[in-house]
């Protein structure tokens, strides 16, 4: 068989990933659904590909950047701005992720904790991919306000629970981490601004590769933790987001740019990644069934939650309380990560593990599916001006 380890072979899934799923784009079909069918297209063409160190290393860059975007995308005043309908969004995804968790053990006979992992790949939406998305799904200012603070709110609250149960084994890991973790979020500033002091001075212009390097080594440290990739690089982008004011060209507009095209850069290798690691056991007629059965039970019920609550507690009208709802309903890059640690740690049944990509898939199409040019809005809220989350205005 071809091999991907040459330099040619480099240079054409470069290529592949960073040209081809855009061009697909104009039918509507996302570019990390397109990277991870050509991954799995490569583990049944490519000898050794899923054991290629440098498209692992290629993948690590990209999540770890996304999920730094992530972070440098919270707007506290944002925040504050919309701190009672948050609050009882969260109240609320707090009541459905306690059910999904009790349903996943009682359906799929799960142990309490992979149950609260498999609810978490199913009920939280995909931040990175949103907010990338989000200018291009014709959203006026306030549902793009409202889309991106719930994001942001379930992700920060998805990332909590996510450590807890992944360090829940015993009360003494669990405390040994969260002081690890606390440690890393109380240093942080200080190596921020003894950066800022000691070495931006003298080297300008590298505030951007100096907030790169941080994100790098503390998704890694959080990698030994235990929580994944996505916990420290996340926490690494809102602490130099807060640090805004006495650091302003660490989290500055071209810094927050120049984050966004790095990690465009990268991410596709990460899709294409993880479709070159899904088993050959999960590529079975079974997980067709079990995706589309979880899309047809969750997505109606994730959908019908938030719209309620943008209807009857903010009292908004009923198309933009769906609009807001079906934007929120993209799991991709959360359903991945979880559906991986569920294999390695937990073994779920492979028929499972592919049923929870085709949800991925279909949950991530929807949004281009329904609101590309959705319910005859203006073509102009569709500038490049209108696709700056709100929470930066």
């Amino acid at each position: 068989m071809p091999s991907l380890t040459t330099e040619l072979g480099y240079l054409a899934l470069i290529l592949a990933l960073l040209v081809v799923p855009r061009a697909l784009q104009r039918f509507l079909v996302p570019a990390p659904l397109s990277c991870f069918a050509f991954g799995l297209v490569a583990a049944l063409t490519l000898e050794g590909v899923g054991r290629d160190t440098t498209l692992t290393l290629l993948a690590t860059l990209g999540i770890s950047s996304l999920f730094l975007f992530a972070g440098l995308e919270i707007e506290v005043g944002a925040l504050r701005r919309g701190l009672g309908p948050l609050t009882a969004h969260l109240g609320v995804r707090s009541v459905t992720l306690a059910a999904s968790t009790w349903a996943a053990m009682a359906v799929f006979d799960l142990p309490w904790n992979a149950a609260c992992l498999l609810a978490l790949a199913l009920m939280t939406p995909s931040t990175g991919f949103i907010l990338e998305t989000l200018g291009r799904l014709g959203l006026d200012e306030q549902e793009r306000f409202w889309v991106t603070t719930k994001a942001i709110g379930g992700e920060l609250l998805a990332l909590l629970v996510l450590f807890v149960v992944l360090q829940s084994v015993s009360m003494q890991r669990l405390g040994w981490s969260s002081a690890a973790l606390v440690a890393m979020i109380a240093l942080l500033p200080v190596l921020f601004t003894a950066l800022g002091r000691y070495v931006v001075p003298y080297a300008a212009g590298s505030e951007f590769s100096l907030l790169v390097m941080v994100g790098l080594i503390a998704a890694y440290l959080t990698k030994q933790l235990g929580v994944y990739y996505l916990v420290g690089a996340f926490l690494v982008g809102m602490v130099a987001r807060l640090l805004r004011e006495r650091m302003p060209a660490l989290a500055s507009e071209e810094n927050l740019h120049a984050v966004k095209l790095f990690a465009s850069f990268f991410v596709p290798f990460y899709f294409f990644n993880s479709g070159v690691n899904v088993p050959a056991g999960a590529l079975q007629w079974k997980s067709l069934w079990v995706g589309l059965a979880l899309a047809a039970a969750v997505t109606p019920f994730r959908i019908g939650v938030v719209w309620a609550q943008r209807r009857f507690l903010v009292h908004e009208d009923s198309r933009s309380s769906l609009r807001v709802a079906v934007a929120l309903a993209p799991t991709l890059i959360f359903t991945l990560v979880l559906a991986g640690i569920l294999r390695e740690r937990y073994a779920i049944p492979d028929a499972l593990y592919g049923g929870l990509l085709v949800y991925a898939a279909l949950t991530t199409m929807l949004p281009s599916l329904v609101l590309s040019r959705p319910f005859d809005l203006d073509v102009t809220d569709m500038s490049p001006t209108s696709e700056r989350p709100l929470g930066r205005a």
